[in-house]
């Protein structure tokens, strides 16, 4: 989400959408992984999701690193590339969400919960239309926000100050997200 709030503040409500459906996009990902149990599998094996932390930490450490590097002045010739921005943010988003270990955790462990032996469907086959409509929903979601964002934020984008700052804010944000997923990976001291 705050991907997506950031890209719709810098790049306008069409780079938003992009990043919304980037979002949506690794959302059935997971919910088709999760439907066929493979997310189980990767969940249940503490070597695969290590190094999904570690994957996912290094590419939010990327991400941080090129919101510190980028210049407010670079914002205006990216928005003449509108399209190239939404493609990349696209992407992004899509790599973003599968690389969280959290959400493919979520798929596993919450969706099952709401599957039920009383209707003549398989369990995959409900925790497929499960994962479609919560994906349905956070898509609807995430485009609210943009559409909100997209009418509160070009005030903001006025204000010199914020310009200056808000790819180091997004930055250290990033950079605060990596650290504690990184950090999640070290072994807890035992306990006396």
């Amino acid at each position: 989400m705050l991907l997506i709030a950031s890209s719709s503040l810098t790049y306008g409500r069409k780079v938003g959408i992009y990043a919304s459906l980037g979002n949506a996009t690794s959302g059935i990902l997971l919910t088709i992984l999760a439907a066929l149990g493979v997310s189980a599998l990767i969940a249940m094996n503490p070597i695969a999701l290590h190094v999904l932390r570690l994957v996912g930490g290094a590419y939010l450490l990327k991400m941080g690193w090129d919101c510190m590097r980028t210049h407010p002045d670079d914002a205006p010739q990216e928005l003449e590339h509108c399209n190239k921005m939404a493609s990349t943010l696209y992407r992004r988003a899509v790599f973003t969400n599968l690389l969280n270990p959290k959400a493919l955790i979520f798929f596993v462990l919450f969706l099952p919960q709401f599957v039920s032996t009383h209707v003549a469907t398989s369990s995959g086959e409900q925790m497929l239309v499960l994962g479609l409509l919560l994906n349905v929903l956070g898509l609807l979601f995430n485009l609210f926000l943009v559409t909100t964002i997209g009418m509160f934020g070009q005030s903001l984008l006025k204000n010199e100050k914020f310009r200056n700052n808000q790819h180091k804010f997004m930055g250290l944000i990033f950079f605060v997200l990596a650290i504690w997923l990184l950090a999640s990976q070290l072994p807890t001291p035992p306990s006396m």
